[in-house]
Parts: structure tokens; sequence; C-alpha cells
């Protein structure tokens, strides 16, 4: 099984790595990052005023992680997601739509912390691997 790992897994790998490390090795080969999710944690290590520490954890998750594009078919899938969601008055954050549009089109389930987010896009498998 392999998964896409949201922002706020990535975060608490750098906070806490001994957290999630048996994660990581378990299903090594098997973790992916989209490039939105890459974003977030670019912006969140220019955020302060000392970056480099940030930025050597970003260096060292992609050794371990491999990045997907946000690309034409993750496009087409995130709007056809969203449009069917806001014809049901339900808005999801654009940046977890896109994320979980990638997680779909490759077939992924995707690691977070934020389950409400995400409950619901149609057919998306998520997993929480921070709550017990």
């Amino acid at each position: 099984m392999s998964h896409l790992l949201d922002t706020n897994i990535c975060a608490a790998h750098f906070r806490r790595p001994a957290g999630l490390a048996h994660r990581f090795f378990q299903f090594g080969g098997g973790l992916f990052v989209p490039t939105i999710v890459l974003g977030e944690l670019y912006a969140g290590a220019y955020h302060v005023a000392n970056p480099s520490p940030l930025l050597l954890k970003i260096t060292d998750l992609l050794i371990d992680v491999q990045v997907l594009d946000f690309d034409q078919d993750c496009a087409e899938s995130f709007g056809k997601i969203r449009g069917s969601l806001l014809r049901k008055g339900i808005s999801i954050p654009t940046a977890d739509l896109m994320i979980a549009a990638v997680a779909l089109v490759h077939d992924l389930t995707l690691v977070t912390n934020n389950i409400a987010d995400f409950r619901h896009v149609p057919g998306l498998r998520v997993d929480d691997w921070l709550t017990p």
C-alpha cells in the first residue's frame, strides 16, 4: 500500500521524527508528497527568521519520499470533485482538495491528521498516523 503525506504529517515528522519513524520505515518506497504539500512546507520554512533548520528537514524528507506533481489529470479530478461538492453546499479548502485530487489520481491513501477536511471527498482513503 502506498501513501500520500499531508502537510501536518510532514510537520509532525519534523518535530519528533521518532514518533513516525516506524511508519516511514514500514512504508518505505511507498511514500509520496504532492507538490502542494512541498510548497506549504517551504512556505513554513521561509516564514520563520532562520529557515535553515527547516530547509534541512525538507531536504532530508525528500530522500524518503517521492514528489508527485499536481498535473492536468489532478486538475481535472480537482474540478470534478469541487464542482460536485459545491452543488451540495460543501466547501473544502483549495489546497486540501488539490491534495485529495493527487491521492485519488494516483490511487494513494492520504495520511493526515485533518480528517474533517477530507471526509466529504468521495472515494478518498484516509489514514491518521497521529491519533491512536
